[in-house]
């Protein structure tokens, strides 16, 4: 995210100790100049969006222990130990507790976990009401609105880091900063070898330069090395579950038959659908059992199902039960089996370790994006890489006020611009090559390549103007000057 020029630099501060006078200037290639105005712009432009992910992502690696402090009561049991009551006595606990709603789900507490007593309502839309059972005693210790399980005050961290609160308009925001933040991390690397040609050189600021804009470039480049393969692998990630971009990597998955699989959950010999009017029609939805529930967790633990687990309740009668590994952290325990409670019969199974390598990787990718995979360790890395990135940034634009002009007459807010028209002097295999690689990142990641061809357009059409105006008569300098 280097926004400055390797053609200029900023006059030294008065007072300073003379430095050893400057390298003799070394005129970059076509390509290196076109990449550091793409740097420049790139980073001056998408900076503000990866601050705000920067920092709402930040908030949100701590949603483990904001939840243990503010939901301790409905989380945890005070005396854990005893022996665990039926699910289905905990289950008509929570019913009585919560009358509305149809069972949606139930995770067996362990420990000094609450069992989790999920009840779907239509008003609700994606969320849903959660009801804390204490596993031993069977007390209801509350109720909360979640989403896919998360807490109050993660699903509203969660969202503030996704959209801002602003719905699928505000997705662009986060898509747009995953979009750009690998190729600011990789053209910031590649310009940083330009200048220090050495592999140890990379990861150190370059101490002994001059106080001014070299040393803050220093800790600018140096530190981005440091972070690169965190923000690639965060980009990544982040653009998986993105609007666009995240449609087109799935329909990829498709393509090459990588998603995850799904679960068969139909039982053989089971009630045909009633046909409707057209021809369709639905299976009428039977009352569940809850004892049915003790009886599918006893099959799903005989068939090497063993950490946490969540049992989801059929839709209607003509699905079984499925139970699913939601431990998240390595090694994950992500296994997956269908039960029929009427027989006892597990009727399909899907482990992860059968899943499509890029359906595993994309799993382990998300679970560490959101801090998940190591447990507290992955919490920190992710609070490094968020504040090393916001170093990173206020470097970058500290190093854009540096190099601005400060004689008189030439007094500006910040430092000009790379030179534009960088392109010009790329052999035409390159330029033919670059217009086809910036369509195909306009396919691929819209909020990436739209941008860029906008930002290629503008800047040739600005050009082109400020070439056919005048040039401005030079002053005769000051006498004695």
């Amino acid at each position: 995210m280097t926004v400055t020029s390797e053609l200029t630099e900023s006059p030294e501060p008065a007072g300073a100790a003379p430095g050893p006078p400057p390298r003799e200037g070394r005129r970059p290639s076509a390509f290196g100049a076109l990449l550091l105005r793409l740097h420049f712009y790139a980073g001056v432009l998408v900076a503000p969006f990866l601050v705000v992910a920067a920092v709402t992502g930040l908030l949100f690696t701590v949603t483990p222990q904001l939840d243990a402090v503010l939901y301790r009561d409905q989380l945890t049991v005070d005396r854990p130990g005893g022996a665990a009551l039926p699910l289905a006595g905990q289950i008509a606990a929570a019913r009585a507790a919560h009358p509305d709603g149809a069972l949606a789900a139930v995770q067996p507490g362990g420990g000094d976990d609450t069992t989790r007593v999920v009840f779907s309502l239509p008003e609700l839309g994606e969320k849903q009401h959660t009801v804390y059972v204490d596993p031993s005693t069977g007390r209801v210790q509350g109720t909360l609105t979640t989403w896919w399980g998360a807490t109050p005050v993660t699903t509203w961290l969660d969202d503030l880091h996704r959209n801002l609160h602003l719905g699928a308009a505000g997705r662009h925001y986060s898509e747009l900063a995953a979009s750009w933040l690998w190729v600011l991390a990789l053209g910031g690397v590649v310009l940083w070898w330009r200048r220090r040609r050495r592999v140890a050189a990379l990861f150190a600021p370059d101490l002994g330069a001059r106080r001014g804009v070299r040393r803050t470039r220093g800790w600018h480049a140096a530190t981005g090395v440091w972070l690169s393969a965190g923000l690639l692998v965060l980009a990544a990630t982040g653009l998986t579950w993105s609007r666009f971009a995240g449609g087109n990597f799935t329909a990829a998955l498709d393509a090459l038959d990588a998603r995850t699989p799904e679960l068969s959950t139909g039982l053989a010999g089971a009630p045909a659908a009633v046909g409707g009017h057209h021809g369709g029609g639905a299976v009428t939805a039977a009352p569940v059992d809850p004892a049915a529930a003790d009886t599918v967790l006893g099959v799903a633990r005989g068939a090497g199902l063993t950490g946490p687990v969540e049992l989801t309740v059929p839709a209607d009668a003509a699905s079984a039960w499925t139970v699913t590994g939601v431990d998240n952290t390595w090694p994950v325990g992500l296994d997956r089996v269908a039960v029929d409670p009427a027989t006892g019969a597990v009727t399909a199974r899907s482990d992860f370790a059968d899943w499509p390598l890029l359906a595993q990787l994309s799993k382990l990718g998300v679970q560490a994006h959101m801090g998940k995979l190591f447990g507290v360790a992955n919490q920190v890395l992710l609070a490094a890489l968020a504040i090393g990135l916001l170093c990173v940034i206020v470097w970058g634009y500290r190093m854009w006020w540096q190099r601005r002009p400060t004689r008189a007459g030439r007094r500006a807010l910040a430092g000009a611009p790379p030179a534009r028209r960088a392109w010009i002097g790329l052999p035409g295999w390159a330029i033919m090559g670059g217009v086809v690689a910036v369509f195909g990142l306009a396919w691929a990641l819209p909020l990436f390549g739209v941008p860029l061809a906008a930002f290629l357009l503008i800047d040739a059409a600005v050009g082109a103007v400020r070439r056919r105006r005048p040039a401005a008569p030079v002053s005769p300098a000051p006498a004695g000057r």
